[in-house]
């Protein structure tokens, strides 16, 4: 009886731990099913995918339709490439700034091309590092508020050929363009000699509309328009750089700081790579702030009272200055701008200038238990986190007012976000209110035609660029037309 017990025994204990092996097997299955596990979505047509969807309807309704179906966290194939695409604060910390080591930078590569393979934009590691720095160097407070004056004088020269011919109609977002593209230059190579300003406004204009078309490297297509214009850009830069080494000349500007730079090997950086990443701070520092200036003055429009406010304090720091005999704004004026600086926050947050930004995988990764496979693009919406109600109350409404109180972190970054966010933001910022100083204590504008619309060249604008007429007001006169 003993021995049938012991048997007995023997096979629960056997069956036991074959269940429990069987179980815990099925169970490591299951976990590793769900890590594999892609996240929801649709990846549309074979080659295509997705873009002809998003490019057919406003790109903001194709990614908040997607969000509203599949979550913060979905799937597509856009642009030539399979993307996973983030919708939260807690993912663009993960993506850009904990976990910014496992994505590296990239672009389509026919906008790296155009931009040059050695751009800061395109690198991590050492070489990021040093480059960063330097770029930083030269955009600290102690550096860019000595450029107000000529920011100022770049200012009222763009804002007196708007009225140069009374009552004409001038495209909002193209001469806005022209203004920052002229602080770009100040910025990058100080005060450039008008022949080689000219040269590189054209060549620039023409790989900016190639770098926007489809990357077909035909002879007369934009695209290799661009690719040639892109050469020239190169050419130009280089010969500035040559006539700087042969004439001996310092500057503290961008150029200055990459020229005598040496990374840790004592290496300097090579003609190649300082036209690459001059030619790529150039792309940083138009598109983008001039998108951003219209909006404003859009929305200035569209919200009188606000108008009447942010007037009332620029003509305040107006006359303050003229009784006290100075000629310029200085940085503790552009400081005291704090409902002109809501006003900006507010516009990049409505407009949403930059999106979305690009990050590429470069292991497999798990996030929220889905898979983000190697080599697959990575895009947080940042358009999609600003338009959320649940960090903005009433997100389609302008409001300046909310940014009184800091947002949520990781919920507002219209100069994106970690090692890799806009070193240039504080210049951009500062342009953008000596702009608006100017123009709104000396002049009144009106719109041209429809005032509501967008459209995508990549980066959203108000239709046809805003058309408006711009008049200089009397220093007697406190309207707003």
């Amino acid at each position: 009886m003993d021995t049938v017990n012991a048997i007995f025994i023997y096979i629960f204990l056997l069956l036991s731990t074959l269940l429990s092996y069987y179980f815990l097997v099925r169970k490591r299955r299951r976990d590793a099913k769900r890590v594999a596990q892609l996240p929801p979505g649709s990846m549309g047509w074979p080659y295509v995918g997705e873009t002809l969807q998003m490019y057919s309807q406003d790109p903001d309704v194709f990614f908040a339709a997607k969000e509203k179906r599949y979550g913060e966290i979905f799937k597509s194939h856009i642009l030539g490439y399979p993307c996973v695409m983030l919708a939260s604060p807690e993912a663009v910390k993960f993506v850009l700034v904990t976990h910014a080591y496992l994505f590296k930078p990239t672009y389509p590569r026919g906008k790296e091309k155009m931009i040059g393979p050695s751009a800061l934009f395109f690198h991590q590691g050492h070489y990021h590092t040093h480059l960063r720095k330097l770029v930083q160097t030269s955009l600290a407070p102690e550096t860019i508020k000595k450029l107000i004056p000529d920011i100022e004088s770049i200012a009222i020269a763009s804002l007196d050929s708007w009225v140069a011919n009374d009552g004409q109609i001038i495209n909002t977002y193209n001469e806005m363009k022209k203004f920052s593209f002229d602080v770009g230059i100040l910025f990058i190579f100080g005060n450039l000699d008008g022949s080689h300003r000219e040269k590189l406004k054209n060549n620039y204009n023409i790989v900016n509309k190639g770098y926007n078309s489809f990357p077909t490297n035909i002879p007369g297509t934009a695209y290799h328009k661009a690719l040639l214009a892109r050469k020239r850009l190169c050419k130009i830069v280089n010969e500035i750089i040559r006539e700087r080494k042969e004439k001996r000349i310092v500057k503290k500007d961008l150029l200055g700081h990459l020229l005598n730079s040496k990374d840790g090997k004592g290496q300097a950086l090579t003609e190649d790579q300082i036209a690459d990443n001059i030619i790529g701070v150039l792309f940083a520092a138009q598109d983008t702030t001039a998108s951003g200036l219209t909006w404003i003055l859009k929305y200035l429009l569209d919200n009188q009272k606000l108008m009447e406010d942010v007037k009332a304090e620029q003509k305040a720091i107006y006359e303050s200055n003229t009784a006290a005999g100075k000629r310029s704004l200085t940085w503790q004026d552009t400081k005291n701008m704090l409902l002109t600086h809501t006003l900006i926050l507010e516009s990049l947050r409505m407009a949403s200038i930059i999106s979305f930004t690009f990050r590429e995988a470069v292991v497999d990764v798990e996030y929220r238990g889905y898979l983000i496979p190697k080599g697959w693009k990575v895009m947080p919406l940042f358009r999609n986190i600003h338009h959320n109600p649940e960090f903005f109350s009433e997100p389609k409404k302008f409001d300046p007012s909310r940014f009184e109180v800091a947002p949520k972190p990781y919920s507002f970054m219209p100069f994106g976000n970690g090692l890799h966010a806009c070193p240039g933001r504080e210049l951009a910022k500062l342009e953008m209110l000596i702009l608006i100083h100017h123009l709104l204590t000396n002049f009144r504008w009106d719109l041209v035609g429809s005032q509501s619309g967008i459209q995508y060249g990549p980066f959203p604008v108000p239709q046809q660029g805003l058309p408006a007429r711009f008049w200089k007001e009397a220093k007697s006169s406190t309207c707003v037309k």
